[in-house]
């Protein structure tokens, strides 16, 4: 009776061992800094039993340089926006996806998909939605502020934070003097350069990854920052007002991409779809309060969503008009 026993479960051992898929190994990741929580990570290797190594970089430009710099098969998983997909696929940088491969795919909110820069989604999969915003601490500011012009005052001098990315904030200055945030013409971005310059006279820092710490140390009174960073700097001190520029503002639409040739492809395809879980994209957003692509996790209404996404504008890809844009931002800087 015993060795009947022993030999079931022996049995039902070998059963189970044969039928569950094991992993390992490692995927290569390069992402924005405060994107995805620590604790999201350590619970992803835990169930799968798969090291990630984890990068960071302060902006396309900057993901770009060491994406193309980096020996074949150094990055697995990127994170890029919306016109730095576009450019990295003319690029050839990229694998294109396989669906298939994704069982939460279908927990993606339709209006994010089939975006101009990736119309049928094959190289890109929208993560999160950033906006910039302005951030004015209202102990300090009793001022109206209401646009980019108003950042102009004299009386903000050595007072303001902001992101440091040369398309948003020239983007901006175009849209304080009245332009299209990706308009190439010389002569209105020299006018944004000038803007620029009378602007840079007020500002204490240029800061991409915690910008909102300047803000909740009161080191500085006014930032333009991303939504999730104005949203915890407000936490922090319900008095920082959170305002929508009435000249405009962007839309930044971060993706999963998958480096081309990527050496742990299959497991970046698996650390994809463990993001995309219901119960794992809430835990991004309650500690990175952006704006959730996921159709079933979120605080925004799908009008809200559309009122976001009516007033602002996505960066574009402007070709070898870039080279123009590199120089402007470096005489600014």
């Amino acid at each position: 009776m015993k060795k009947k026993l022993l030999g079931i479960i022996l049995l039902v051992f070998l059963l189970t061992g044969c039928t569950q898929k094991k992993y390992d190994g490692v995927v290569n990741v390069l992402n924005w800094s405060s994107y995805i929580p620590d604790s999201v990570i350590e619970d992803f290797e835990k169930e799968y039993n798969i090291k990630v190594h984890y990068g960071t970089y302060s902006s396309n430009e900057e993901l770009l340089a060491k994406i193309s710099s980096s020996k074949e098969g150094t990055y697995d998983l990127i994170f890029p926006s919306d016109y730095m997909i576009e450019l990295m696929k003319k690029r050839d940088l990229l694998n294109p996806f396989d669906k298939t491969k994704l069982q939460n795919y279908k927990n993606i909110n339709p209006r994010f998909l089939n975006q101009e820069y990736d119309k049928a989604n094959e190289y890109s999969i929208p993560f999160l939605l950033a906006t910039t915003t302005l951030a004015v601490n209202r102990d300090n500011i009793k001022e109206p502020i209401t646009s980019y012009q108003d950042l102009l005052n004299e009386n903000y001098r050595n007072n303001i934070v902001l992101i440091d990315d040369q398309r948003i904030i020239i983007g901006a200055a175009l849209q304080a003097l009245g332009y299209n945030m990706n308009d190439t013409d010389e002569t209105h971005l020299e006018e944004a350069y000038n803007y620029l310059m009378k602007l840079k006279k007020n500002v204490k820092a240029f800061d991409s990854d915690s910008p909102k710490t300047f803000l909740i140390t009161k080191e500085v009174d006014i930032g333009l920052i991303w939504n999730a960073e104005s949203i915890l700097a407000h936490e922090e001190n319900p008095n920082i007002e959170i305002i929508y520029p009435t000249d405009g503002y962007v839309l930044s639409m971060d993706n999963y991409a998958i480096v081309k040739n990527a050496k742990n492809e299959e497991n970046a395809y698996l650390f994809i779809d463990y993001l995309l879980r219901n119960e794992v994209c809430q835990k991004i957003i309650e500690e990175y309060p952006y704006i959730s692509t996921n159709r079933n996790v979120g605080n925004l209404s799908d009008k809200e969503i559309q009122t976001i996404l009516s007033h602002g504008s996505y960066i574009k890809n402007v070709g070898d008009k870039i080279k123009d844009i590199d120089k402007l931002w470096a005489r600014i800087k």
